[in-house]
């Protein structure tokens, strides 16, 4: 079997170590991380080379190797990039635009399809009032898209440069023979779980936070209010969409950009169930005015299903799974 060369950037985080550790299971991938940290434990041994610090001054060593496919998952999120909006851009555009050009060179240079899979999110949506949210049910990939935050609005732009770089860069499409173009699919990911890492600056995090806290007996204070909704999807869930996006073959895919979802639930949902697992868990409210307003302009739920018809997405777990199959074992196993 040949063995495909694939990057990771952001490989330290909670996305980037599930990954690893799931395409070395699968075998077939040399791998190539990047992170400003050194790579955690989890990982370590799962690596050919970690290339550590700043992707904007590291990205031009990426010229001189032959990936098949990048996963770039460096981001700043949601939460942090509302308090440093500057750096954000930075990290979530610059950089990414850099990858993007080198990806697309190497394409063309080589004439070999290169994958460029880009996780966005659910904070490209921006819905005007709680009203709205309300009646909007289900939301689709091409409603809604007037981000109110800094992080939704880089989400946005680098979906569009994605369809740039794949479509149109040098206007290659205008030539009766033009040479392969970079191959960009992208994911936008509700709020996601995951049982093995801590969660990291999102604003979704309130979910995963409660869940955490409960287990290690710590009290912990919701930065929503109890309805606040949103839709979620247990980190296994996540890493199988991008590799079934990954392996679905292009001439399948209607759209460069895909919704996939798994459960909706509230705040007061979250603490009810883990109530259930830890009745001694101690779990009030405080919202935070500036997260909470970012919650509320974003969708209770997504509608993914062009994903479920180009590349059969379909979650494994729904709300019922995710806890007592996924997170709470896990739990119980990480916190005894």
């Amino acid at each position: 079997m040949s063995v495909q060369q694939a990057l990771i950037t952001g490989a330290c985080g909670e996305i980037g170590q599930a990954l690893a550790q799931e395409l070395t299971r699968r075998g077939g991938h040399r791998i190539v991380t990047s992170d400003l940290a050194p790579l955690p434990d989890s990982i370590k041994g799962l690596v050919a080379e970690h290339v550590q610090g700043d992707l904007l001054f590291q990205a031009k060593v990426f010229y001189d190797y032959d990936f098949d496919v990048i996963f770039h998952l460096a981001a700043s999120l949601s939460s942090k990039a509302e308090q440093a909006p500057e750096a954000a851009h930075r990290i979530n555009v610059d950089g990414t635009m850099q990858l993007l050009a080198m990806a697309a060179y190497r394409s063309e240079k080589y004439n070999k399809r290169v994958k460029f899979l880009f996780p966005s999110s659910i904070a490209v949506y921006g819905l005007p009032s709680l009203e709205a949210k309300q009646n909007a049910e289900a939301v689709k990939e091409n409603e809604w898209n007037d981000p109110r935050t800094m992080y939704g609005c880089n989400k946005l732009y680098c979906e569009k440069l994605g369809g740039y770089y794949g479509g149109f860069y040098g206007q290659k499409h205008l030539n009766d023979n033009p040479p392969a173009m970079l191959d960009f699919r992208a994911l936008r990911f509700p709020g996601l779980v995951s049982a093995a890492t801590m969660p990291s600056g999102g604003t979704s995090d309130y979910g995963p936070e409660m869940l955490h806290a409960a287990a290690k007996g710590e009290a912990y204070a919701c930065f929503v209010r109890a309805d606040a909704r949103l839709p979620f999807m247990a980190m296994p869930d996540a890493i199988q969409s991008i590799l079934d996006l990954t392996d679905a073959p292009r001439e399948s895919l209607t759209a460069n950009v895909y919704n996939v979802g798994a459960f909706s639930l509230s705040a007061e949902e979250f603490r009810q169930r883990t109530l259930r697992a830890f009745p001694q868990a101690q779990i009030s409210f405080a919202p935070n005015p500036q997260r909470q307003g970012i919650v509320d302009s974003w969708p209770a739920d997504v509608d993914d299903s062009r994903a479920r018809r180009d590349w059969n997405w379909s979650p494994r777990y729904d709300a019922d799974g995710f806890f007592d199959d996924y997170f709470l074992p896990k739990m119980r196993e990480k916190y005894g």
